[in-house]
Parts: structure tokens; sequence; C-alpha cells
């Protein structure tokens, strides 16, 4: 796929929406498969302050509920999205839940792990909050592992929104 292409690729929102990601092109957008259950849940905090911290900049996250791994993510779209308000009081886009791995995955995140692979170039997301960073062109710039904390992830925002 041609850099910006991303763009095109159908998506559904957390109310049931068909779209694309054609609204957040020449945004930096920071990408992550989420879940309500796992140990890493807590970033929800740290991915809405970066949000926040980088939204007038450009700068957006995205949010994909996957119950893939350990079924961390049991709930339905209207749970999950109850869950993130009155929690973390997430503000940042969520989308309805998917498959990030397997001969059902998302049509995005075959995408994203074609083009930035993952330890030992794998292309498979090993777990929740593995985040992918795209540049404001469309190009998938970075993957972070599920260890990655959203705070530390500063520079290399600041580098994608130039």
């Amino acid at each position: 796929m041609a850099t910006g292409e991303i763009y095109n690729l159908a998506v559904k929102t957390i109310e049931g929406k068909e779209t694309t990601l054609a609204d957040y092109k020449g945004k930096a957008l920071l990408i992550v498969n989420v879940a309500s259950k796992c140990g890493f849940t807590p970033q929800y905090e740290g991915l809405e302050k970066i949000y926040k911290q980088y939204r007038d900049r450009g700068f957006v996250v995205l949010g994909f509920p996957c119950n893939q791994f350990g079924a961390q993510e049991p709930g339905d779209e209207k749970e999950i999205m109850n869950f993130c308000r009155l929690t973390y009081d997430v503000d940042f886009p969520m989308f309805a839940k998917v498959d990030v791995n397997g001969e059902k995955a998302a049509p995005l995140f075959q995408f994203l792990k074609k083009e930035k692979k993952g330890i030992l170039w794998s292309e498979g997301i090993k777990w929740n909050f593995t985040k992918f960073l795209v540049g404001r062109d469309g190009e998938v710039l970075k993957r972070f592992a599920p260890t990655d904390k959203p705070e530390d992830l500063a520079k290399d925002i600041e580098a994608a929104l130039g």
C-alpha cells in the first residue's frame, strides 16, 4: 500500500457507524488495541493524557477494543465505552471491537502489522495495548510493545508532529 492509503481502510465507530480513517488525514495517530480487563488497562489514563497534551497540535489516539488475548474485552461496545468514560474519562475516539490477528483480522491491523513488524520480524500482535504511531502522511512510523507506556512516547510523538 502506498503512503496515505491507511485513510481508505474501512473501520466501524464504537457507535456502529461504518467509516474510514479519512477524517484523520493530516494528523499524527497512535492506534492501539485496547482491553478493559488487562494488566495494561491503566494505560488508558496515559493514552488520554497524551491525547489531551497533543491534540491541539494534530495528534489523535484511536482505540480499538480486542478480545483476542485472554478474553480481556468481553463486553459489548456500549459496556466498553461506559467503562472507558467512567473509569478513565476517555475522550479520544474509540471504535468497534476488532480482531487484530488471524483470518478475521481487521484490514487496518493487517495493514499496520505488514508496515511495522514486531519482535523478530513477526507480524502477529502479541497482546493488548500494542501501539502503532502513524505520521501525518499516513506512513506507519513505529510499533510499540504493550509494555511501552504512553507517557514514554513523547519524543516519538513530537517527531511525528514535526
